[in-house]
């Protein structure tokens, strides 16, 4: 992936298309985290495309292109979010996901919404899109200790659910 982001540093669009298709299900997957509908989705992520398109000369280095442009569209969904003062929450993904997705990630987004607001992203980014808990903190502005810490009271939170169903 460091070549094509430094073709497309370099200018070539075509390289940038294919990091963006490469990353396409992630930003979806981020961007269904916060917003509910598919208009908010399609906005924070076009959006994210331009700003990162525009910006992509400044990204230091190319190794970090996944987590830099995750970051981008997390300020555009607190952006929006902030703007639009919607609710945040996973409920309407379980319909999107059905449509597109298996089982599994289906139920994985339906033990999402059961978990607090603050924890939803991070195990979103953990465990659906297997970043670190370094790069996570570094994403949300915080230190690893607390992702780990709202890791483990999350784990503990689904575990109680998932024995009373």
């Amino acid at each position: 992936m460091s070549k094509l982001v430094k073709k497309a540093q370099r200018g070539d669009a075509e390289a940038f298309i294919e990091l963006i298709e490469q990353n396409k299900t992630t930003l979806q997957r981020v961007a269904y985290g916060y917003f509910r509908g598919e208009e908010d989705v399609a906005d924070v992520i076009q959006d994210t495309v331009l700003d990162a398109f525009e910006h992509i000369k400044k990204l230091k280095k190319p190794e970090y292109f996944r987590t830099w442009l995750v970051r981008i569209l997390m300020n555009n969904c607190n952006r929006l979010y902030n703007q639009n003062k919607k609710s945040c929450g996973l409920e309407e993904m379980t319909d999107a996901a059905d449509e597109s997705c298996g089982t599994s990630e289906v139920e994985f987004h339906e033990l999402l919404s059961s978990l607090p607001e603050d924890s939803r992203v991070i195990f979103l980014l953990y465990y659906g899109e297997q970043f670190t808990t370094r790069e996570i903190g570094q994403m949300l502005n915080m230190k690893e200790s607390t992702v780990k810490s709202r890791l483990h009271r999350g784990k503990q939170k689904l575990r109680v659910e998932m024995q009373v169903v």
